[in-house]
């Protein structure tokens, strides 16, 4: 299966330029790239669909550049944006593209030497250049009709509020020079991106083609939305991030695993390097019996293999197990973290645990799980309280010190679902 029946067979096509000649180049070995512009000191899951895509190409011999927007990220990309972007300093910019450099790492091969990945950062080829060059020798060949009828600029300028900066109606053209200059520099024949950027890629396409005079492709991917119409990748938290210091494994973990029924045999063709075997094998055992959730299982394993490591699903994995009332025992530190903070959690003195400690009716009023050390001992009685993940049953029990995992929490439950971690500090 060629790359382009690939991307089609997981729906990953929204658009292409001249789709016949495209895939008579896609035949041979081809260069392609995709921008990233450092917004954040980590990318998405947003970013998964393009970058997964590249990572496609190089699995199948062709040459993927992925582009560090130190230039076009200073400027802020209107496309799918209501309202303009917070410019950022040359600092920050820096620092985001050093730590998006090491999240591209895990996803691209750099060190194949039949075709490794190549990054670059477009402002080592637009520093050099004056405002007046770059008006004479590349905005001369745009005209602010053709700017203006692209939907990203189109939908700003409609948007009598908002509207849109002279510095975002320029980005187009600083796209548009990437690929020229990629083209010339690095044979590149091919831009992908999500379908925001279509505008973008085309004008790119029509400056190198009056430019160097050579015919180049456009590929965009659907941007993704989840079934019930909200957008991929957000939470009521916020963003899920890459990084595990803004998204923790577990965290990540339990985003793939939620995923809605409608949705989970797509995100496997999305967010998976599986096969099409594999995957309508997990499709059919879906179809057949939902709430065995085989497919969610596979769909979070193999995301987050992909981005943070077998070692951290597994301890993710423990973790869950955790939250479910699994065994602690053998349980590591760093696994337990995992769920630190994750769940409600309050601190109590070391002081009071010494010695004969605290009543455990009490201590699950303060942490907030009872409202009186009544109910709570009527909880107890009833079976409804778990001391790490071992039921109590006896409303004189203490919690001393040699309860503390790892000589500093508690974990305490009632009911099911009601978690609290008490930290001795």
């Amino acid at each position: 299966m060629g790359i382009l029946e690939e991307l089609k067979w997981r729906g990953l096509v929204a658009d292409c330029t001249d789709a016949a000649e495209l895939a008579k180049r896609l035949a041979s070995p081809t260069t392609l790239y995709c921008g990233f512009d450092p917004t954040a000191d980590s990318l998405h899951v947003g970013n998964l669909v393009p970058l997964l895509a590249l990572r496609r190409f190089q699995l199948l011999g062709h040459h993927p550049i992925a582009v560090a927007g130190g230039a076009t990220g200073s400027i802020g990309d209107p496309s799918g944006k209501t309202t303009e972007r917070q410019l950022l300093t040359p600092e920050v910019l820096d620092h985001n593209i050093a730590s998006v450099k090491v999240q591209l790492a895990k996803l691209l091969d750099f060190e194949t030497k039949r075709n490794p990945a190549r990054l670059v950062d477009n402002a080592s080829w637009t520093k050099g250049i004056s405002y007046l060059d770059f008006l004479r020798d590349i905005g001369k060949h745009f005209s602010v009709n053709q700017m203006v009828a692209k939907e990203s600029v189109r939908a700003r300028m409609e948007d009598r509020e908002a509207g849109i900066s002279y510095t975002e109606f320029s980005y187009m053209l600083l796209q548009a020079f990437d690929f020229m200059v990629l083209c010339r520099d690095q044979n590149c024949e091919l831009q992908i991106g999500g379908s925001d950027q279509w505008g973008n890629i085309t004008a790119g396409i029509e400056l190198t083609r009056k430019k160097l005079g050579k015919t180049v492709y456009g590929l965009t991917l659907p941007l993704i939305t989840n079934a019930d119409g909200t957008k991929f990748g957000k939470t009521e938290a916020g963003a899920i991030w890459l990084d595990p210091k803004r998204t923790s494994v577990y965290k990540f973990y339990q985003f793939w695993i939620n995923t809605d029924d409608r949705d989970v045999v797509r995100y496997l063709k999305f967010f998976t390097f599986l096969s099409q075997e594999e995957i309508e094998a997990l499709e059919k055992k879906h179809a057949e019996n939902p709430g065995a959730r085989e497919a969610h299982r596979a769909l979070a394993k193999a995301a987050t293999d992909l981005i943070h490591g077998p070692n951290a699903t597994t301890e993710a994995l423990r973790a869950s197990e955790i939250l479910f009332g699994g065994d602690l025992k053998g349980v590591v530190e760093n696994t337990f973290n995992e769920i630190v903070g994750e769940i409600p959690t309050r601190e109590i003195e070391n002081a009071k645990l010494a010695g004969a400690g605290m009543p455990l009716v009490e201590l699950l009023v303060q942490a907030g799980l009872c409202p009186s050390k009544g109910q709570a001992r009527k909880d107890i009685e009833g079976g409804g309280v778990n001391v790490n993940n071992i039921r109590e049953a006896s409303a004189t029990r203490a919690v001393t010190t040699n309860d503390l995992l790892f000589g500093k929490h508690v974990l305490l439950r009632k009911g099911k679902k009601n978690y609290v971690v008490v930290t001795a500090k």
